[in-house]
């Protein structure tokens, strides 16, 4: 089974099979997975927030950047491809067991290099939380 039908088994769930520890610690329940495109749903907790109660800039950086990885993960490469930099727009807050939502896409796809974006909402997605892009490197096995 490639990388794209393992995610797609995740849908509705929480993504507990994940490779990265880091992943797993976030608990991301799999709302859709397509090809370069994936939609995470997570519970903001205590632990994330920072000292007045927001959700922490830091932890909101973070999940953009395993969510884009976990992206790279649908594309079945056989490279690995790693993280260059990561550029993050904070738009909004969140606060203790709210609910938000990452979504991903793939901006280019080249030879070696990937752009991507990532946009996080609240629950409802009607208020934009952070946007974040990535330039990621394709390094050959």
């Amino acid at each position: 089974m490639d990388r794209l039908e393992q995610l797609k088994q995740f849908i509705g769930k929480e993504f507990d099979q994940s490779p990265s520890p880091f992943m797993k610690w976030l608990n991301p329940i799999v709302v859709s997975v397509e090809e370069g495109q994936l939609e995470f749903q997570y519970t903001v907790r205590a632990e994330w927030l920072n000292p007045v109660g927001n959700l922490h800039g830091g932890v909101t950086a973070a999940i953009v950047d395993d969510i884009i990885g976990a992206t790279m993960f649908s594309l079945n490469e056989n490279s690995f491809i790693t993280t260059i930099n990561n550029v993050i727009d904070y738009f909004s807050t969140a606060k203790e067991n709210d609910n938000i939502v990452a979504e991903t896409k793939i901006i280019k796809r080249g030879k070696q290099f990937v752009n991507a974006q990532c946009e996080i909402w609240n629950a409802d997605k009607t208020r934009l939380i952070a946007r974040g892009t990535s330039n990621l490197f394709k390094i050959n096995n």
